[in-house]
């Protein structure tokens, strides 16, 4: 069960992630113990983050063998807000690449690109990786900063 802290209570939590087209900054451990950061794309579904990456990437060889993870997903602009949190990954394949698809849909608007069709090519295999939260704190600096007319939130 996730714990929510912070300035948003959890459908506060949930519209933001559903609304943010903005990487998941991801941490994870390497064998030597070190952190490695990774930016991904992500969705929010069922109460987890989703995310696809090449089988073979780094971060899926780092996360079979420690799933846990630190998380941020935070707007660049002002005025900043966003979520942090921990959790645990899971990795399975990406069967018929469903959640790339998703994820290409999602921040490129569609499938028609040169780099929708590079990720989407079958000899590219794929695999799912899902973040069960454990804790999300969300901060929101809107009062604070105040919003300008044309500002970008997300």
């Amino acid at each position: 069960m996730t714990e929510f802290r912070g300035a948003w209570d959890e459908d506060d939590v949930e519209a933001f992630l559903q609304e943010a087209t903005i990487p998941i900054r991801l941490a994870t451990h390497r064998p030597d113990g070190s952190l490695w950061p990774v930016a991904l794309w992500y969705r929010y579904r069922d109460g987890a983050l989703e995310c696809a990456t090449g089988a073979n990437a780094a971060v899926v060889r780092f996360l079979r063998r420690e799933p846990a993870v630190g998380f941020d997903i935070s707007t660049n602009d002002v005025p900043y807000r966003g979520i942090r949190g921990t959790g645990t990954a899971e990795i399975a394949p990406d069967e018929d690449k469903a959640v790339l698809r998703s994820l290409i849909e999602r921040y490129l608007g569609d499938t028609d690109s040169p780099l929708a069709t590079r990720l989407l090519d079958d000899d590219r295999e794929e695999v799912r990786v899902r973040i069960e939260p454990r804790e999300i704190y969300s901060w929101d600096y809107s009062k604070r900063m105040g919003r300008e007319a044309g500002e970008k939130t997300a």
